[in-house]
């Protein structure tokens, strides 16, 4: 039977895992909300805007990622004690899943923008290469994946996040004090 209280573990994530972890996390919300509501707005200068914001974050969260992935390969995660060997392995097949989203959702954005000749320049100052020729029938295309692919995100985030609640409320793991921004009060 699993512990009802909530244990602090003594191994937690590196600050710096624990910072990219979070600014991605808000990051990635903020982009799901953004793109939600400017792809409901009628065609105006403010949509134009939004569509720009929202590539510059895209850009930014892939290079984020990266950065991610280059210190994840290079610090190992804490261990997990007391979780079950099957959910770690779902966890890691999770992980590895959430890795590949988040280059697959900026990628496919860049793609769409690319073949729909809409050049990309961060921040309004670093013109991007285009990844494909413009090409209208490969822009429709690519269009609901670059969607798509960004809701299997989001909902991959929300498996996360109820698994880590699950793991740390539940189970009594003191999972969230590995990756939470400040120390655990025990």
């Amino acid at each position: 039977m699993p512990s009802r209280s909530i244990a602090a573990p003594a191994a937690r994530y590196t600050r710096t895992a624990i910072a990219l972890h979070w600014l991605l996390a808000l990051a990635l919300f903020g982009l799901l909300a953004l793109g939600t509501y400017m792809t409901e707005l009628p065609l105006s200068p403010t949509r134009l805007k939004l569509y720009n914001w929202h590539k510059w974050a895209g850009v930014t969260v892939a290079l984020l990622s990266l950065l991610r992935l280059l210190w994840r390969l290079t610090h190992r995660p804490p261990p997990q004690p007391g979780l079950p060997r099957w959910q770690a392995r779902v966890a890691h097949a999770a992980h590895m899943l959430l890795y590949v989203l988040f280059f697959a959702v900026p990628l496919a954005g860049w793609v769409y923008s690319s073949a729909a000749g809409v050049p990309i320049v961060w921040f309004g100052v670093l013109p991007l290469p285009d990844l494909v020729a413009p090409d209208r029938a490969l822009a429709e295309a690519i269009r609901p994946l670059h969607g798509v692919l960004a809701y299997a995100l989001a909902a991959i985030v929300a498996v996360h996040v109820a698994a880590a609640l699950k793991h740390h409320a539940l189970d009594g793991l003191g999972t969230l004090w590995r990756m939470w921004p400040w120390p655990a009060r025990t």
